[in-house]
Parts: C-alpha cells; sequence; structure tokens
C-alpha cells in the first residue's frame, strides 16, 4: 500500500487541477479568516446576495504545482490589517497544499476595502 499523494503523482494516471477550482480553494479558504468581509452585491439596486474575496490564479510553467495568486478582499476596521493578511497567506497556502497538492509561489494581497462590522437596524413599529 502506498502512502504517496496522488495529486502529486506524475504518472499515467496524474491529476491536472483547473485553475478555476484552484481560485475557488483560494476564495473559499480567505473568506475563513476572521477579519475579511463580504460584500453585497446589488445589480440596479436590487441584492443580488453577497460576494466574498476575489482572486485570479495563474500556474506555473516549470513547476505545475506552484501557482501564483493575486487575491483582492475587504477587511473589518477596526482590525491590524498586517495580522489579517499574514492569516489570510497562512490559510491560503495550508488550503491549497491540503486540497489541492499545489503551493503558492507567490500571493499578492489588495485590501480594496475596509468596513465596520454591519449592524442590523432595530424594526421600525408604526
Amino acid at each position: 500500500m502506498s502512502t504517496a499523494d496522488p495529486a502529486l503523482d506524475d504518472g499515467p494516471g496524474s491529476l491536472d487541477i483547473a485553475p478555476i477550482v484552484l481560485r475557488k480553494i483560494v476564495e473559499h479558504a480567505a473568506d475563513q479568516v476572521p477579519g475579511t468581509l463580504r460584500n453585497e452585491r446589488r445589480l440596479a439596486g436590487i441584492d443580488v446576495g453577497e460576494s466574498g474575496s476575489h482572486a485570479k490564479i495563474a500556474t506555473g510553467s516549470g513547476d505545475p504545482s506552484a501557482v501564483d495568486v493575486r487575491l483582492e478582499l475587504t477587511l473589518q476596521y477596526p482590525a491590524s490589517v498586517r495580522t489579517v493578511v499574514d492569516a489570510v497567506r497562512l490559510k491560503v497556502g495550508d488550503e491549497l497544499t491540503r486540497i489541492a497538492g499545489a503551493h503558492v509561489r507567490s500571493l499578492t494581497v489588495t485590501v480594496s476595502g475596509l468596513r465596520g462590522a454591519s449592524v442590523t437596524a432595530a424594526p421600525r413599529i408604526q
């Protein structure tokens, strides 16, 4: 019985993971870190749900398991941006390795916004 990870096997039965799947892993991992926020999505003034972080993935040409990640996210304010971004970097790297057998060659994080924690308004009585 072999204990080798089949995702890392380059033999005839090797596994290729599409960049869109890697992107989803990165976005999900980033959204799980405390201090990151989801944004409300609206189309023509109509609420169409929420969106979290947004990633772009480029796979390595020399090493197929190496990926370059560009990640955009919104953080909760007030919080230490550096601490949250460091936690995001760690979580993304761990999840890519655990799920896909890939490793991060470079990770660029852009903080596109800071928002206070959402406060739900008390219902109005008329």
